[in-house]
């Protein structure tokens, strides 16, 4: 079904001090959308300066959402539900298991319950070490080995949302592939390579990537589908009807099946050419020194991903992708060095 998301519509977005969160909530204030309800922990006080600039209705502790809407009652046009715990070296699966489970299902009975779209943030940590490919069929769900207790829990929610017989009126699982971009300072370790690159650039004029341990990949050329975090709200804004490809009204998309969708670009990309990238973006030559892994995620390190795109293209979009020179040139130039948020 195709759904349009009105000017005054109130629209709910969860995670909305994180890293895609806050994007997504600053893509939202561009086009127009204000009335707003930002649902996190905002209590974390790093990540305030993502949120406190931003225009919405109304901000809610995350351990207080159910209650407040309950009390509240109010009527909102759609759910974007982008807070998980997101951090992979995290192995007490409970933690997962509270937060990017049971929350999901709770957000999903909301929505049902309510005939509120929503559009979630699944990942492509879903795939594990790509033993199945990485094409977004239902049918493979159940079989994916995903390597650690993150990647298990999204896909828990995804094999979980596959066999519900009740279902919001539109919805949507985004397995995201390697975002980066702006508002991700407050990530630490899990923040992307492009942000850690620009870091030790600035304090050694070099960059240290991980060594392969696999005699099929050379140092450096690790494989990954980066994705740069303004395509991503830029495809969830298409998916909901907030802006069409290209601002045209006639992009809007007319008939997109609720499904789950890789959000990825299509193209796998080196970490070599990732930090190349970012030293240009600074207008430096490339100076990359090799290390050993970590061993604690050396079992588990992905060494290739892609995202097979053919389900999202074929719905309608085709507001492209920039290419991983572009974004990180972006990334760089305009807020890396300014120390800008989006």
């Amino acid at each position: 079904m195709a759904i349009k998301v009105e000017k005054n519509d109130m629209i709910l977005v969860t995670g909305a001090a994180g890293f895609i969160g806050s994007c997504m909530v600053q893509y939202l204030n561009d086009h127009g959308y204000e009335n707003l309800l930002l649902d996190d922990d905002f209590g974390v006080e790093e990540k305030r300066k993502n949120w406190e600039g931003k225009k919405y209705t109304r901000i809610i502790e995350r351990y207080q959402l159910f209650s407040w809407l309950q009390e509240h009652r109010p009527s909102l046009g759609l759910v974007i539900h982008l807070g998980a715990r997101t951090d992979t070296t995290e192995f007490d699966y409970a933690v997962h298991e509270e937060l990017n489970v049971q929350y999901s299902k709770d957000i999903w009975d909301y929505c049902t319950m309510h005939e509120v779209p929503l559009v979630y943030a699944s990942s492509a940590a879903t795939y594990g070490a790509g033993e199945l490919g990485y094409a977004d069929d239902h049918e493979l769900v159940p079989r994916l080995q995903p390597l650690n207790p993150y990647g298990v829990s999204k896909n828990e929610f995804d094999k979980w949302v596959l066999q519900q017989e009740t279902c919001p009126p539109f919805w949507a699982g985004l397995k995201f592939f390697n975002v980066y971009g702006p508002n991700e300072y407050h990530k630490g370790r899990m923040a992307s390579v492009i942000w850690h690159a620009f870091g030790q650039i600035r304090k050694t004029g070099e960059v240290k990537l991980f060594r392969s341990h696999r005699g099929d990949f050379k140092n450096g050329e690790q494989l990954r589908d980066f994705i740069y975090v303004k395509d991503v709200v830029r495809v969830i804004g298409w998916m909901t009807g907030i802006t069409p490809t290209g601002d045209s009204p006639a992009a809007i998309p007319a008939g997109i099946d609720s499904a789950i969708y890789n959000l990825g670009t299509g193209i796998a990309r080196s970490f070599n050419d990732l930090v190349s990238a970012t030293f240009h973006g600074m207008d430096l030559e490339p100076r990359i020194v090799y290390i050993d892994m970590p061993a604690d995620i050396r079992d588990t390190y992905q060494y290739y991903t892609r995202a097979t795109m053919e389900k999202l293209l074929s719905a309608g979009y085709d507001g492209g992708f920039h290419s991983l020179e572009e974004g990180i040139d972006d990334y760089v130039r305009n807020y890396l060095i300014t120390s800008r948020l989006y």
